[in-house]
């Protein structure tokens, strides 16, 4: 499928139409999901009255958006409004949303097509879409391996062709980990830029909505499309948005020289060779493209997996209690009062990662221990932004690998919770700081699985992100690459 932009010429030019582009779209997913498992829901009935909506506006002389008649994937832990939101799990099995979350809005304001919910690990709990309660997305590159997690089911469904883009959210490197595993963008903007009003909350500082796309351009246009201030999110900041998408140049040529540094932390031991070499190589082509490279020290950069997984859990464990089988969602029959109904649901509607998480964050958050865990925690996590901050007053973005190995088997790590956490070794520092990140495809190993590289800019710096990552795709060919399936 085409890209974005081209899309729109050929709607305008009505060389093509929305009800053309949406169908083929859809028939991909007819075709591909018995292999892949990206969606939980296809909205092929409500898509095509989108797609029509924008062709009646064509055909009357109206002006249409960029993201006008463009297939879009959502993943299933955003609120669309009388189309489920079961977040992956038995809890939510049965829920319909009464109610749109802002990006869902915003979307459907600019005429874009949801084709489809995507899969995802339950509530965002895992880092390779295993965890999900219906079934477990593959990767379109190897359908014996996993798409990465959480928001697996966007990114795969993303490389494999399934839709042009998809949204994802990131709670520690959910879209940025399966970006990296899929060979496509990911980008997971700073806290706040993005409305978490109708996202169902994990971690609350910490989840983030972010675009997936097989070139940066089309990031960058999404990202435009959802970014801004809204009142109904606390979080939201005030701040005016771009056009990401219209200064982007093929070199980092500039009157002041792109200063990157290389974070020495997230090289060495459990860094897969293969990795490593991909992402070297990208280090020095971004040096051939006009920018200054230099190694930078974060101490406490290593330090970001252990308060994660404090911090997410505690955090999970007060947004879960509301899950009762009171309000909403699943609720056991069996059950003779109140406190054995609470028990019973939550032990048939939750799976085990999501119990483990709550436990975690219960033990963590309980008297005597808050202080020698939550808030020791919350203090580390303010050592990793003063690292960040020390870091930028020299240099304009960061760079290291996304995740330290390419994706792995199904069911290679399911029963290992401490190797599955590590795939997130590279990304949670930046979640932990509110800062922005973005995956791009930089090479791939032996096996043919794709490697991908983590820019990290200062706060509300996506622009410079997205030149940076133009710049190296218009050097490289990565992007242009697809899987066999697609």
């Amino acid at each position: 499928m085409a890209s974005i932009r081209e899309l729109h010429e050929q709607l305008i030019k009505k060389e093509r139409s929305a009800v053309e582009i949406t169908q083929e779209a859809l028939d991909r997913i007819q075709a591909l999901e018995p292999k892949l498992h990206s969606f939980l829901h296809i909205t092929a009935q409500q898509a095509l009255e989108q797609a029509r909506a924008v062709d009646a506006k064509i055909a009357a002389g109206e002006e249409i958006g960029l993201l006008a008649g463009i297939p879009i994937g959502i993943k299933d832990n955003m609120c669309t409004k009388g189309i489920p939101t079961t977040c992956g799990s038995r809890i939510l099995e049965n829920f319909v949303p009464p109610y749109e979350s802002t990006v869902t809005q915003k979307l459907a304001e600019a005429g874009a097509v949801m084709v489809g919910k995507t899969n995802l690990d339950e509530f965002a709990m895992g880092s390779s879409t295993e965890n999900s309660a219906y079934q477990v997305t593959a990767n379109p590159w190897d359908l014996s391996r996993v798409p990465g997690g959480s928001s697996g089911g966007s990114a795969a469904a993303v490389a494999a062709d399934e839709c042009v883009v998809a949204l994802g959210s990131d709670t520690g490197g959910s879209i940025r980990q399966p970006a990296s595993f899929c060979g496509v963008v990911g980008l997971k903007p700073t806290y706040g830029l993005v409305s978490r009003y109708g996202l169902v909350a994990y971690a609350s500082s910490l989840d983030q909505i972010g675009p997936f796309a097989r070139s940066v351009e089309d990031a960058a246009i999404l990202l435009g499309a959802i970014a801004g201030y809204d009142p109904q999110d606390s979080t939201s900041l005030k701040v005016e948005i771009p056009d990401y998408a219209s200064h982007l140049r093929p070199d980092l040529k500039a009157r002041n020289k792109l200063r990157i540094g290389v974070i020495t932390e997230t090289f060495g031991e459990g860094l897969d060779p293969e990795v490593e070499q991909a992402v070297t190589k990208a280090i020095e082509q971004l040096q051939e493209l006009g920018a200054e490279i230099h190694t930078v020290s974060c101490p406490s950069f290593r330090y970001g997996l252990p308060s994660y997984y404090i911090i997410a859990p505690s955090e999970a464990s007060a947004n879960l209690a509301r899950y009762d089988g009171v309000k909403y969602g699943l609720r056991s029959p069996d059950a003779d009062n109140l406190l054995s109904m609470y028990n019973r649901t939550r032990a048939t509607g939750f799976g085990a990662e999501v119990k483990r998480r709550i436990m975690i964050g219960t033990y963590a958050l309980s008297a005597g221990y808050y202080d020698a865990y939550y808030l020791k925690a919350q203090k580390v996590r303010t050592l990793i932004k003063q690292d960040f901050e020390k870091a930028f007053e020299k240099f304009d973005v960061l760079v290291s690998p996304t995740a330290p190995t390419t994706a792995f088997q199904a069911g290679e790590k399911t029963t290992d919770p401490l190797s599955m956490y590590l795939n997130d070794l590279m990304t949670i520092p930046v979640n932990l700081a509110g800062l922005p990140g973005l995956s791009i495809p930089c090479g791939f190993d032996s096996k043919g699985l794709p490697i991908g590289l983590q820019l990290i800019g200062k706060v509300l710096r996506e622009d410079q992100l997205f030149q940076v990552a133009y710049a190296y795709e218009q050097l490289t060919n990565w992007h242009l690459k697809q899987p066999q399936i697609a």
